[in-house]
């Protein structure tokens, strides 16, 4: 699988704005999150978020919280949602990014952690709530496996800051439109536009904007913001809670389609 840093080259040299969904996996089963993986990879996505269901989501809003509780709550661990991607892995085109919290890595210890991650065909990770200041050992194991890992920048964040994170970062940067945790907005800030110019003006590395976007209006208002790629994940996982799986499968395809065209 493509790494994340040169799946972005190539979008952007076609100019491109990445569409970057996001599931929980396990929600509402294992057997629907594979499903889905397939379909949002063969209706637009050009990379797609997994997120480790986790007991403590801080940065999580109520949409994604829930969905994390339902899958705890049938027992998905770790290790399933790695064989999920080592079973589909081989049958979509998308990155698979993973996206979890520092104590389940710290649990398994950080090599095995990543080089569980490099078998089972994980192209990426994202940690919200591990500190710059503790990023070291976590970037030297991650580039030995060959996993490009993903920095947040929040709005709230200094400029040396922001400058200190864009070095570290590898596969994106990713930018927290909002202060606060995610969840669908009716709009995206103005000030967002700043920070995109900001950051540019720090770093060539690719950025993704997330925490927020709803629909394809505001998806398409990043994308001419300058923004390289737009993450969508509360909507997503509103949309797969159905009881009647397949009418899921075919809503959050039918959505990524709806984003995909909104930002080609």
């Amino acid at each position: 699988m493509a790494l994340v840093s040169e799946r972005f080259q190539e979008l952007r040299s076609r100019h491109q704005c990445a569409l970057i969904p996001f599931v929980t996996a396990g929600d509402p089963d294992l057997q629907t999150t594979a499903a889905a993986l397939k379909v949002l990879d063969s209706n637009g996505a050009d990379f797609i978020e997994l997120g480790v269901p986790y007991s403590d989501p801080l940065a999580d809003g109520p949409v994604i919280q829930a969905a994390a509780t339902r899958a705890l709550q049938q027992g998905v661990t770790l290790d399933q949602v790695l064989e999920v991607v080592r079973t589909v892995g081989p049958e979509v085109n998308s990155p698979i990014i993973l996206f979890t919290y520092y104590n389940p890595i710290l649990n398994r210890g950080i090599d095995r952690f990543m080089q569980d991650l490099a078998a089972a065909g994980v192209a990426g990770l994202v940690v919200p709530d591990l500190p710059l200041e503790e990023i070291e050992a976590l970037l030297t194991a991650a580039a030995k496996a060959a996993i490009d890992v993903t920095l947040l920048v929040a709005p709230t964040s200094p400029a040396e800051r922001i400058r200190a994170i864009a070095d570290q970062a590898q596969g994106f940067i990713y930018l927290v439109s909002v202060t606060g945790v995610t969840g669908m907005r009716t709009e995206i800030q103005s000030r967002v536009k700043d920070l995109l110019n900001s950051l540019k003006q720090s770093t060539d590395k690719a950025i993704g904007v997330g925490f927020g976007v709803s629909g394809p209006d505001q998806a398409r208002q990043l994308k001419d913001w300058g923004a390289h790629g737009v993450i969508v994940g509360s909507a997503f996982v509103k949309r797969l809670n159905q009881d009647d799986r397949q009418a899921a499968l075919a809503t959050i395809g039918q959505f990524c389609q709806e984003l995909k065209a909104a930002i080609q």
